[in-house]
């Protein structure tokens, strides 16, 4: 490695597998040795190049069958890449597949002496750790059990409590997280934010857009197994969102919708009934969306709707004029129809606004995603995204 902070390189890595097409083991065997016609290879990844900094946070992000989870576990030396090569230093703690590492006919105590020592303690560093990892783990009642009559829940506790108490300088993590419960999820994101300030490496998997931004400081989108983007996690989410709605829209057009004539042909937002774009709001100002939508042939029972997003994708608000309850009963033609959002008192940042078209009967016809946005400045102190003139009272304790 050529830069001391870098603690883990890639380099020109690309990992080719096989895929056979006969159906039946007596297929591949009258084939055997016969022409490449009954194979192809599929490569899950194409030529990347990673260089991760020590004490970062990175999160590998794309649609399924991109080359996530194979990237992660060429790193973590699960597999090895059909050219180029992974160079890291340090300590790996790897957590990527329920139960990956466990003997199903081994207790969970073994599982955990068994786990360890793969990941490099002797013994003695072992039983040092011992009691915290059940106590993380919360399953000490079933620590002398098979580990082969474990839920799902219970694997990834075990597994993941043993993998953050070994102490290693990189920890890489897959979805697996995502099983365990709402309580269990916050304790391991607590966890991971406790490395994060202890300066460890961590590398992510993970479909969370929300934990993208809460947690990583750096963000890689895969696609077809090739780097996309690499860089901010704002601009990987909204990067990775663009190809989900291309790949949208080309499924629709290989097959239309039954009201594929109704849609929307602009949204735009208003101050005073006047267009803006972009716009910069103080506390509590209010702002209008205005919609169009058309058809060309009458569609009874519309519903338009609009909601406002974070650039990471948390929702803020929505709502559509069902719930609403202005009911649109038919429309022939360009229809427009305007939401007034008075005194929205948002924390500041920038704000996404989408726009969607649809029927009571059918649902959803058409939408846009990123139809406006919007930012927020209010000139105070407070953090987040609701903007509360909160206040402080402070008073001597009597007694």
């Amino acid at each position: 490695m050529t830069e001391s902070s870098v603690v883990v390189q890639v380099r020109d890595v690309s990992k080719r597998f096989v895929i056979r097409k006969e159906k039946s083991l007596k297929e591949r065997l009258v084939n055997f040795g016969r022409s490449n016609k009954h194979k192809e290879d599929f490569y899950a990844l194409r030529d990347v190049n990673l260089d991760i900094q020590a004490g970062t946070t990175v999160g590998l992000i794309g649609p399924n069958g991109s080359g996530k989870s194979t990237l992660l576990k060429t790193i973590g030396g699960i597999i090895q890449p059909t050219t180029g090569e992974v160079k890291h230093r340090g300590r790996l703690a790897a957590l990527l597949e329920l139960g990956a590492g466990f003997h199903p006919d081994l207790t969970g105590r073994e599982n955990v002496y068994l786990n360890a020592s793969i990941l490099g303690l002797s013994r003695k560093e072992t039983d040092s750790y011992f009691d915290d990892i059940v106590e993380f783990s919360g399953i000490e009642q079933f620590i002398d059990t098979q580990v082969k009559f474990y839920s799902s829940g219970m694997y990834v506790r075990l597994a993941f409590s043993v993998a953050v108490h070994v102490d290693p300088d990189i920890l890489i993590v897959d979805e697996v997280l995502a099983v365990g419960d709402e309580p269990f999820q916050r304790k391991c994101m607590d966890k991971i934010k406790s490395f994060q300030q202890a300066g460890k490496t961590i590398i992510l998997v993970t479909h969370s857009m929300a934990q993208v931004g809460e947690i990583c400081d750096r963000a890689v989108v895969l696609e077809h197994g090739a780097v996309m983007f690499d860089g901010d996690p704002g601009e990987a989410i909204k990067v990775l969102r663009e190809g989900f709605e291309e790949a949208r829209q080309e499924e629709e057009a290989k097959a239309p919708h039954p009201l594929e004539h109704l849609s929307i042909s602009e949204a735009s937002l208003e101050i005073e009934g006047q267009p803006v774009t972009a716009p910069s709001l103080g506390r509590g100002e209010p702002l209008q969306l205005s919609v169009l939508v058309d058809s060309v042939e009458p569609v009874d029972d519309v519903v338009v709707g609009m909601g406002i997003e974070t650039p990471l994708g948390q929702v803020v608000f929505g709502t559509n004029t069902e719930l609403l309850e202005v009911p649109i009963s038919s429309i022939a033609g360009p229809t427009r129809v305007q939401f007034d959002l008075g005194e929205m008192h948002l924390g500041d940042g920038q704000y996404i606004v989408h726009a969607s078209v649809g029927t009571r009967g059918t649902g959803e016809v058409a939408r846009l995603d990123h139809a406006a946005h919007f930012y927020v400045r209010t000139g105070t102190r407070n953090v987040g995204l609701l903007d509360a003139p909160a206040r402080v009272t402070i008073a001597t304790a009597i007694g």
